[in-house]
C-alpha cells in the first residue's frame, strides 16, 4: 500500500498517479476524509478517557449528591468513549479497505496512457531475413517433436500443452541457464511453494482488481501463484531484515498458473498465452533509496540472458495505465517473433518500491537502528514463452533449429535440433 504520509502531505501526487493509471482520483479525497474521521475519533476517545481517569479520582473523594452527580457523569462518559471507539474502528476499517485498493504511485518518468502508450528505450539486434517462408513456433515445435497441444487440450483443456522430448529439454536448458546466471550474480536459488495463503496473495497486490487472473482452491483457501514473486515476497513477511550488506536477492524456479481471464480469442495458437508455465524469477529486497539502481541491474541481467539466446529484442518503459497494482515502474524486454512481425514480451522487471513490503510487514533497520519499510523488486530471467522466440528466430531452411552457442552446454553440447517430421 502507499505511504499514508504521502497521502496526507502530497495528495496531488497520488491524484496524478491515479490519473496516469486511468483510475479514480476521487479515492484520494475519500481516504483523506476517512483518515480525518479516524484521527478525530482517536483524539476524542483519548480526551474522554483522560476525563474518565480524572473523574474517577473525584468520585473517590466525593460524598452525597455530589458523588451521585459524578457517577451519573461517569456513565455518560463511558457511553461517549464507547461511541468514539466505535467511530474510530469503523473509520479505520473503511480507511484500510479503501487504502488496500489504491495501486502504487506511478514513477514520474513512466509514460502516461494505456497498453499501447509505452516508450521504446532501445532496440538490440536486427530481425533476420529468411530466404524461405518461416514457420511459426507451433509448426516448428511439432516438426521437431517438442510440442503436443492436442493432447494437452485432451488432458486439461484449452491453453494447456505437453512439452515433449526436445521441448522439455529446451525448457530445462533455458531455466538451468537462468539459474546458473542468477547464482553467478549472487542470487540465492529457491524452489518455493506454488500455493500461498490469501494474505500473501493480497499483500503482493494480486487480488482486488486482478483476482480474476488467479486460481483459487476454495476448499483449502489457498491460491496458485502466477509468479514466484508472490512466494518470495511472502518469505520474509513480518520480519526485520539485515540489509547492511546491500540488497538481498533470491531467484525462484517454479511452475506458474494464470487463468487468462478476459483473453478469449487472443493468442490461441501455441504456447504464447497459456494457463501453466515454468519460470525463473529474480526477487530483491533493498533499501528504498537503492531501488532505482537495483531496477537497472535487474534489467541488465534480463538483457544478459536475452543475449545468450541471440534474438532481436527491444526494451520498453510501460505506461502507467498498463502497470500492475504493485509496480511503480516496469521495463519489458520484447523479442521479435518473425511470423507475427511483432515484438512480444519475454521479460518484465518491476520496481514495487515499499508498496508490497508495507502490506506484508517487511522492514530493515536504518543506520540508527530504527525499523523502516523495505523496497521490493522483481524480474524474469527465463520462462516457457522463450521457446517461441528461440524456435522462430533460429529455424533453418531444412526444418532444423540452430541452438545458440551459450545454450549448448545446457543441452548436452547439441548444436542443431533436427526435424523428426516428414
Amino acid at each position: 500500500m502507499i505511504d499514508p504520509r504521502i497521502l496526507r502531505e502530497d495528495p496531488d501526487l497520488v491524484r496524478a498517479s491515479q490519473r496516469n493509471r486511468g483510475e479514480d482520483e476521487g479515492v484520494v479525497d475519500k481516504l483523506l476524509d476517512l483518515d480525518q474521521r479516524r484521527r478525530s475519533a482517536i483524539s476524542r476517545a483519548d480526551t474522554l478517557r483522560a476525563e474518565q481517569k480524572q473523574l474517577g479520582k473525584q468520585i473517590g473523594k466525593a460524598q452525597g449528591d455530589e458523588r451521585e452527580r459524578l457517577l451519573a457523569r461517569g456513565k455518560e462518559l463511558a457511553a461517549e468513549v464507547k461511541a468514539a471507539e466505535a467511530e474510530q474502528a469503523q473509520a479505520s476499517e473503511e480507511f484500510s479497505e479503501l487504502h488496500l485498493s489504491v495501486p502504487n504511485i506511478v514513477h514520474p518518468d513512466s509514460p502516461a496512457g494505456g497498453e499501447e502508450d509505452f516508450e521504446i528505450l532501445k532496440h538490440v539486434g536486427t530481425p533476420a531475413e529468411f530466404d524461405f517462408t518461416p514457420a511459426d513456433h507451433l509448426e516448428i515445435g511439432q516438426r521437431i517433436g517438442a510440442l503436443d497441444m492436442e493432447r494437452g487440450a485432451k488432458v486439461s483443456g484449452a491453453r494447456f500443452y505437453f512439452l515433449t522430448g526436445i521441448g522439455a529439454q529446451l525448457q530445462l536448458a533455458l531455466l538451468n541457464m537462468a539459474a546458473a546466471q542468477a547464482v553467478e550474480n549472487g542470487f540465492q536459488l529457491m524452489i518455493p511453494p506454488v500455493l500461498v495463503r490469501p494474505e500473501v496473495m493480497q499483500g503482493t497486490g494480486f487480488l482486488g482488481s486482478h483476482s480474476a487472473e488467479v486460481y483459487r482452491l476454495e476448499a483449502d483457501d489457498l491460491y496458485l501463484v502466477g509468479t514466484s514473486e508472490v512466494s518470495l515476497a511472502g518469505y520474509h513477511s513480518d520480519e526485520i531484515l539485515d540489509l547492511s550488506g546491500g540488497p538481498r536477492r533470491y531467484a525462484g524456479w517454479s511452475s506458474c498458473f494464470r487463468r487468462e481471464a478476459g483473453s478469449y480469442g487472443k493468442d490461441t495458437r501455441g504456447i504464447i498465452r497459456v494457463h501453466q508455465f515454468d519460470k525463473v524469477e529474480m526477487f530483491t529486497y533493498c533499501r528504498p533509496e537503492d531501488a532505482e539502481a537495483e531496477h537497472a541491474k535487474l534489467l541488465g541481467w534480463e538483457e544478459e540472458m536475452l543475449a545468450k539466446i541471440e534474438v532481436p529484442y527491444r526494451v520498453i518503459d510501460t505506461a502507467g495505465g498498463d502497470l500492475g497494482t504493485s509496480a511503480a515502474r516496469k521495463f519489458d524486454c520484447e523479442a521479435w517473433v518473425p511470423t507475427q512481425q511483432a515484438y512480444r514480451e519475454l521479460t518484465s522487471t518491476s520496481n514495487c518500491t515499499t508498496f508490497q513490503a508495507r502490506r506484508l510487514g517487511i522492514r530493515y533497520r536504518d543506520e540508527n537502528g530504527k525499523p523502516q519499510i523495505a523496497a521490493t523488486l522483481n524480474g524474469t530471467l527465463a520462462t516457457t514463452r522463450w521457446i517461441v522466440a528461440l524456435l522462430e528466430n533460429h529455424q533453418q531452411a531444412d526444418g532444423s533449429v540452430r541452438v545458440p552457442a551459450a545454450m549448448r552446454p545446457f543441452l548436452g553440447g547439441r548444436e542443431v535440433i533436427e526435424s523428426v517430421a516428414g
